[in-house]
């Protein structure tokens, strides 16, 4: 057969589809919108490297700290910048202080000028939140007049907090680490890319393949929507000439006209949802619409992959159907579906990764190509196996009420319809299963115990040394939420003024405030304790460094740091404590000086911390700490104590997999419904003719409600029996003990049944209207 005779044929199919009469161009219109929210989603998928790559350029080109460890001299192009990140209620707001020191300072991105001293640019989230009654508790953190917003190249997305204040004498500040003076914008020459290690890229792997593969079962059944109706119309084709293959590849050619139509409104979808991209936020993730640009080869690659399935698929579906002119083949009793060529897939699919189990993250990156394919066969074969267990299911079902009887028949003669609409949402929830058990299996590897005592305290707050340790106290401490407060002051001596050879870590206070670090024993004010019971190198340090007569010096400074030093002659007579972990976990060795002790001129540097401890029956009582600690000090550290920690790059592919996860529940829920919608199209006639035989409306009701829940009941028990088996072989593979987590398996299976259940719901009002009378109408 030459390709002529092909297009010619195909091209009949497409005339057929918009010209063969209403039937025709309402089931493409069915088939476009189901191909068009799959292509959708891949035009999504495909746009998403690009995004996430404009947003890291965005973030590199804003980073200004080197953490090198040298301040630079100042000179007409350096700026001294500070670092004033705070959190609201659940949001991370990112703040910087800027101070230029002359005028070729290097700019942010975002910004046209520097904003003046107690003047800030804002991004436009923020701005509208600082606006916003939601906003008044944040508003009095940031005491500072907006002047103008950031520009879209200074953030990283459109819903990020963020914004620019104008300081003043910023070096004064005793929080080095916060502050510091640069001469550019971006990353340091010696910063290194973070490297995911192998169960991380396994994961982003499975991520891919879970999310996409539901998409192409989605597609391969939209194209085949209305195939009753195609078959009448096939032996038609016969009557009047045309030969099997002929009719299949214009059965094909119609399945094209749907699918060229679905590309249409597939990137119209696309070009929408792109434009809503800004009004969506998940876990603090936006995009800008812009970024979301598919790259080209990729977008090339599903126009010309989705007509060619399209037209395979078909072919495929035909491959054993008899069109004879008067169309009876398909009427008869289908041939009996064979069993052992649908196990094929899956077990080829758990030999493919058989050999990678117990590599885990000690024997270099997984076979990419053996993870994708082994994931793909076994998840594959649940559209395979499916059919199967839904006809051996339904045959053996006879006995019942008249709906479970109507539904029970219908799916005794089109079972597999019934499985292809069960196919792409089994796949989901079966993929979605292995993953929350692969998730859930490593998550310990990159969860960490802090070492936080949060029964102690829940929030740490260090002051810079311009504020006294009573007046720092006393505000927090009266603070709404606040239940009670244990301060300390915290500096250090060494043995030389500038670049110490030994250096000391020093706590001073009261008593009581003193026994929150350490142990002692018989305190009273102005004594002064070393700690003892350390490792042998901090004994050592202590004790050389602390040794009676000897003459220390108050916040010693290193290299460039200007040196504002007090010499200190250890008085003989030092009493020891013992170690004891502070709040966060930290046992501390060095010096404890009690107040009375403390040389007078040694006070300016002192850093005041307080833990804090909430009372958490008062909403927002985070955010009333952090407002008191920045009338404090707009550079105050406020850390909330957590129990544990995980890894960024892990929780990023976790929020990655929430995003995508969402955009194919709503690509299940759309393609579902759509299906249903043209099942109950094609039985219109036969629908309003047992109405008119008098079936009342809520048998008609019930029946497709079991044919619904059958088909998807069988679809979820095998989901979960391939979910939980992939879900074994990762864990393996990442040489991680097997455990099931059964809750995450149930929920997963009820979001799958819960999104069929809504499908069927929104069915009922279309189903009712076709159950009237005038459905027996026909031209």
């Amino acid at each position: 057969m030459n390709l002529r005779q092909w297009a010619a044929d195909l091209a009949m199919g497409v005339r057929f589809a918009f010209a063969g009469g209403r039937e025709g161009w309402v089931r493409a219109v069915l088939t476009a919108v189901g191909v068009g929210l799959g292509v959708a989603l891949l035009l999504l998928t495909t746009a998403l490297p690009n995004a996430l790559s404009q947003r890291d350029e965005r973030g590199n080109a804003r980073m200004d700290f080197t953490y090198s460890g040298k301040q630079l001299p100042k000179a007409d192009n350096t700026l001294v910048i500070a670092n004033s990140d705070t959190t609201f209620r659940t949001k991370d707001v990112r703040g910087r202080l800027l101070e230029p020191d002359g005028t070729k300072a290097p700019l942010p991105p975002g910004l046209t000028k520097f904003p003046a001293t107690g003047e800030m640019v804002v991004s436009p989230a923020l701005d509208k939140l600082l606006k916003s009654g939601s906003g008044k508790l944040l508003r009095e953190r940031l005491p500072y007049r907006i002047t103008g917003t950031i520009a879209r190249t200074g953030l990283i997305g459109p819903a990020e907090l963020a914004y620019y204040a104008g300081g003043k004498d910023l070096l004064q500040h005793q929080s080095g680490s916060n502050v510091e003076r640069i001469n550019y914008f971006g990353p340091s020459p010696n910063s290194t890319p973070d490297k995911l290690d192998p169960i991380l890229l396994l994961l982003i792997l499975i991520v891919f393949v879970v999310l996409l593969l539901p998409v192409g079962v989605f597609i391969a059944a939209a194209v085949r929507f209305g195939g009753d109706r195609r078959d009448q119309r096939l032996a038609a084709l016969r009557l009047v000439g045309a030969d099997g293959r002929m009719a299949r590849r214009i059965a094909g050619g119609e399945a094209l006209a749907g699918a060229l139509l679905g590309l249409v409104l597939g990137t119209g979808f696309f070009l929408a949802g792109r434009q809503l991209a800004s009004l969506i936020e998940v876990r603090d993730i936006s995009m800008f619409p812009s970024d979301l640009n598919p790259s080209p080869l990729l977008a090339l690659a599903v126009a010309v992959a989705v007509p060619a399935a399209a037209v395979l698929v078909t072919l495929f579906a035909l491959r054993g159907v008899v069109i004879e002119p008067l169309g009876v083949v398909r009427k008869a009793k289908p041939p009996r579906r064979r069993l052992w060529w649908r196990l094929l897939m899956p077990l080829v699919g758990l030999a493919m990764l058989y050999p990678m189990i117990g590599q885990g993250n000690t024997n270099g990156n997984f076979n990419q190509w053996l993870v994708i394919g082994g994931t793909v066969l076994l998840l594959v074969g649940i559209t395979a196996l499916l059919p199967w267990i839904v006809e051996a299911t339904v045959a053996r079902l006879n006995s019942g009420s008249v709906s479970w009887q109507l539904a029970v028949r219908r799916l005794q003669l089109s079972s597999g319809t019934a499985a292809r609409m069960v196919n792409g949402i089994a796949v989901a929830v079966a993929g979605a299963i292995a993953l929350q058990m692969l998730f859930a299996g490593v998550e310990g590897d990159y969860t960490k115990e802090t070492g936080n005592d949060v029964n102690r305290a829940q929030i740490e707050v260090s002051v810079d040394g311009g504020t006294s340790l009573a007046q720092a106290n006393g505000r927090l401490a009266r603070t709404e939420g606040v239940r009670r407060t244990s301060p300390i002051s915290l500096t250090s001596v060494g043995d030389r003024a500038k670049n110490p050879n030994g250096e000391l870590e020093v706590a001073v206070g009261s008593c009581a405030e003193l026994q929150e670090v350490a142990r002692l024993t018989g305190c009273r004010d102005g004594d002064i304790f070393r700690i003892t019971g350390g490792g042998t190198d901090a004994a050592l340090q202590t004790a050389q460094t602390a040794k009676a007569g000897r003459t220390v010096f108050f916040d010693p400074s290193y290299d460039s740091s200007p040196a504002h030093t007090v010499a200190w002659k250890v008085p003989a007579g030092l009493k020891t404590a013992a170690h004891r972990k502070d709040p966060t976990g930290y046992a501390r060795d060095g010096l404890l000086i009690t107040s009375g002790a403390l040389p007078a001129n040694a006070a300016q540097s002192l850093n005041q911390q307080v833990f804090v401890t909430l009372d958490t029956s008062v909403p927002d009582a985070t955010d009333y700490v952090r407002n008191t600690a920045a009338k404090l000090d707009p550079l105050a550290d406020v850390f909330t104590l957590a129990a544990t920690r995980q890894s960024a790059q892990f929780t990023s592919i976790r929020t990655g997999l929430l995003v995508g996860a969402t955009c194919v529940l709503v690509l299940i829920g759309a393609s579902l419904l759509v299906s249903q919608l043209e099942q109950l199209r094609e039985r219109r006639k036969l629908l309003s003719a047992l109405v008119a035989f008098g079936t009342r409306r809520r048998t008609l009701s019930l029946s497709v409600l079991w044919q619904t829940a059958i088909p998807i009941g069988l679809g979820l028990a095998l989901a979960s029996t391939v979910g939980l088996t992939l879900g074994a072989v990762l864990l393996k593979m990442t040489a991680t003990p097997v455990v099931v987590d059964w809750a995450s398996v149930l929920m997963m299976t009820g979001i799958g049944g819960a999104v069929v259940l809504a499908v069927t719901l929104l069915s009922l009002p279309p189903l009712l209207r076709m159950m009237r009378p005038d459905g027996l109408r026909t031209e």
